[in-house]
Order: structure tokens, then C-alpha cells, then sequence
């Protein structure tokens, strides 16, 4: 999987393993509030506008909160939230079916959506330190992500399903086996995560236009993401006459394609550069929304297995171009990347649930067509960087003993959220 190596007691594959695991405990709960509102609508008897009001309590305090907690981790080491947001983003979903009050749902999601927000610009710090820069070791951790937030679908159908809402508490056991998972890899740091001298700092100057205009493409790609996911459960269902389980097979499809893409997200890079494997990815999700709003029966379900490809691929090359672009400021543009890109677009779901529960479903789907063409059209405007150079602190220089510096993130291989 990755070069062996040994710091501490734990080989560096492992180390990488157990915080790939760990990266998909925490991501079942960023596709979990999705997944839940088919169920909140079914047994609370909620409008498309209010389910859609959950999603934005999850994203909004998400998408504020994790550029803040970019910035935090450019300035200081918190390993510490890496157990610690975990166990408040599986505790937040766990409460929210307890209680019919539409407040105290929102509430507990939001607290789910910090938690979440935590996570992430921190734990892929310490996963660059952990894998001392290895492309392959940053992949697999990345990939954890994916599987977790493709599971989510999964694990929330089986738990809900099983005893309706009230049975939520059981979705809390993802969580607490992540924030245990996460402390043996921590531990074997070797207090290197624990203290700033294990951060690299990456020099350069930055591109401030070139990094707003990608915020731009990043956003518009969540739009639509977010859109498609509040709302492809039901619209599946209206589509090819199935039931739940269609509706839940439609956002298992969804999400199970960021693995895809993300792996092959990587090989496009390689081939091509990050740029115009994003550009060309952005065209393919353009033709393949237009399939999924307007193609009826089950062949539905191959436009969300395009889409989810072609949205995914420019996930995790949009981080490292947003790096490349703010060298000096790596945690706040990780922040923004992973963030943004994936709780912006719930602040958009409550307008397509208020056209959806005004009109129809494929009416208020429709105008996500436009999305990933406009980021196309951002990513016209785009160069592709240099790749900035990471200088190592001495102190982790000399733990490495030289080889290969924690350059963190590679263009070809970069981290998912």
C-alpha cells in the first residue's frame, strides 16, 4: 500500500491505514444528513423546503466554520481534534432523530456540521506528516473519505430502516470507533503533530485572483452536488416507479462515484495536468445532470454514476491547486477546498426545495445543469501552477534523517474531505 517505514512504534502504512479508516468514520456523517431526510420527510411529515432546511443547518455552520479552522492549523498543531470531532460529528447525527422538534433537529445536525468542519484541515496535516509526503499514502487516505461518505446511505438505511428515527443513538458507533482508531497514528507522531515543528511550511507567492476564481468553480460544483443529493432519493423514486430502496440505491450511486472519480481524478492529472482534467471533467457533468433531470426509467441511474465521476474528479485536484495557489497560507485554502466544496450547496437546497414543493422536482433540479458549466467556464480563465516546494522544519528534518520532505499534498494524488 505504502513504503514501509517505522516512527514510534506503528510502520507508516499502518499509521496511514488507521487514519484512512478514521477519514471514513467522520465522512459517513457528512452523507448522513442526506441520507436521513427521506426519513425525516416519511416519518415527521416534513415539506421539501424544511428537510432541505436541515441540509443547510449542517452546511452552513460547516462551510463558516472549517476555512476558521484552516487558519487555526496554520498557525498552530491541534491533533487533539482529530478524536474530539469525530465523537461530536457521530453525536450530533446519534441526537438528531430523538426529538420531533424541528429546532432541536436542527440544532443537533449543526453541531454534527462543526464537528465535521474540525476534522478535516487538521487531520490532513497530520496525515502529510504521517506519510512524509508519500503520494500513494495521501491517496489512501483519501480514499477513506469517499468509502465513508459512499457508506452513509448504507449505514443510515440500515439503523432507520431497522427502527425508524428512533433507533439514530446507533449511529453514533462509527464515530467512537474512528476517534479510537485515530489515537494509536497519533501516538506514533512521536509529538511531531503535537508541536509546530512537524508542519511544513510552503513557500511562494500567492495567487489570490486565480485562487477566488477556483472558490467560484468550487462552489458552483457543490451546488449542485448538495442539490443532487438532498433531493435524488425521492426524484429516483419519481423516475423509475421504486421505493425506498430505489431512492437509496440512486444515492448510493451518487456517492460510491467519488471513489472512482477521485482515483481517477489522479491518473488524469498525470496524463494531462490538473487544470484541463478538471475543465474536461466539468463538460462531462454538464451532459450527464441534463441525462438525470430529463432521461426517464432506470437509466437514471447511469446519469448519476456519470455525474458523480465527473464531479469528483475535480474534488480533491481542486485542493492542491488551491495550495498551489496560497503557498504561504496551505490550512486556510484546505479550509475553503474541502469545506466549502462540501457544505456551500446546502446553503442553496432550501430555493430548489421551495421550487420543488412550488412546482415539481425536475423543475427545480434543472437549473443545476448550469453549474458545473459554469465551472468549466472558471476553469478557462485558470493556469496551472508550479507545485510549491514544502521547506521541512529542521527539527523534522532531522527525525526523518532527510529523504523525502512532507511536501503535503501532491497534484496527482491529493486529500479528500
Amino acid at each position: 500500500m505504502v513504503a514501509s517505514g517505522e516512527h514510534g512504534d506503528v510502520p507508516r502504512n499502518k499509521r496511514i491505514l488507521l487514519l484512512s479508516v478514521g477519514h471514513a468514520c467522520v465522512d459517513v456523517y457528512q452523507g448522513a444528513v442526506t441520507a436521513l431526510v427521506p426519513f425525516f420527510v416519511a416519518e415527521r411529515h416534513y415539506t421539501y423546503a424544511a428537510a432541505s432546511g436541515i441540509v443547510l443547518a449542517a452546511s452552513l455552520l460547516s462551510s463558516v466554520a472549517q476555512p476558521l479552522f484552516g487558519a487555526f492549523t496554520d498557525r498552530w498543531a491541534l491533533p487533539w481534534l482529530l478524536p474530539v470531532s469525530t465523537t461530536l460529528g457521530g453525536l450530533g447525527i446519534a441526537l438528531s432523530g430523538l426529538s420531533g422538534n424541528y429546532a432541536l433537529t436542527l440544532a443537533f445536525v449543526a453541531v454534527s456540521g462543526i464537528g465535521v468542519a474540525a476534522y478535516h484541515p487538521e487531520s490532513a496535516r497530520v496525515a502529510r506528516i504521517a506519510s512524509k509526503g508519500s503520494h500513494t499514502a495521501m491517496g489512501w487516505f483519501s480514499l477513506g473519505g469517499n468509502i465513508g461518505f459512499a457508506a452513509a446511505p448504507l449505514v443510515v438505511a440500515a439503523v432507520i430502516a431497522t427502527g425508524g428515527l428512533r433507533f439514530s443513538p446507533f449511529l453514533v458507533i462509527p464515530a467512537l470507533a474512528g476517534s479510537v482508531l485515530c489515537l494509536p497514528a497519533l501516538r506514533a507522531l512521536d509529538g511531531r503533530s503535537r508541536s509546530g515543528s512537524g508542519a511544513a511550511v510552503r513557500t511562494g507567492a500567492d495567487d489570490v485572483a486565480s485562487f477566488v476564481k477556483l472558490s467560484g468553480a468550487v462552489f458552483c460544483r457543490s451546488i449542485v452536488f448538495i442539490g443532487l443529493s438532498t433531493f435524488i432519493s425521492f426524484y429516483a423514486r419519481q423516475r423509475t416507479g421504486g421505493g425506498t430502496a430505489a431512492g437509496t440505491a440512486a444515492l448510493f450511486v451518487l456517492y460510491i462515484g467519488g471513489a472512482v472519480g477521485t482515483v481517477l481524478g489522479g491518473s488524469l492529472a498525470n496524463r494531462w495536468d490538473r487544470v484541463t482534467a478538471v475543465r474536461r471533467s466539468y463538460l462531462m457533468a454538464v451532459v450527464a445532470v441534463a441525462g438525470i433531470v430529463f432521461v426517464p426509467g432506470p437509466a437514471i441511474y447511469v446519469f448519476v454514476a456519470l455525474t458523480s465521476v465527473g464531479l469528483y474528479i475535480p474534488f480533491s485536484l481542486q485542493v492542491t491547486l488551491g495550495q498551489d495557489y496560497l503557498p504561504t497560507r496551505v490550512g486556510t485554502a484546505s479550509g475553503i477546498t474541502l469545506g466549502l466544496a462540501v457544505s456551500v450547496g446546502g446553503v442553496v437546497s432550501p430555493l430548489i426545495g421551495s421550487i420543488a414543493d412550488a412546482t415539481s422536482l425536475q423543475a427545480a433540479l434543472a437549473p443545476l445543469i448550469a453549474m458545473p458549466a459554469v465551472s468549466w467556464l472558471l476553469f478557462r480563465m485558470l493556469p496551472e501552477p508550479a507545485v510549491s516546494k514544502a521547506v521541512v522544519a529542521p527539527a523534522e528534518q532531522m527525525a526523518d534523517g532527510g529523504g523525502e520532505t512532507a511536501s503535503g499534498l501532491s497534484p496527482t494524488r491529493p486529500h479528500h474531505g
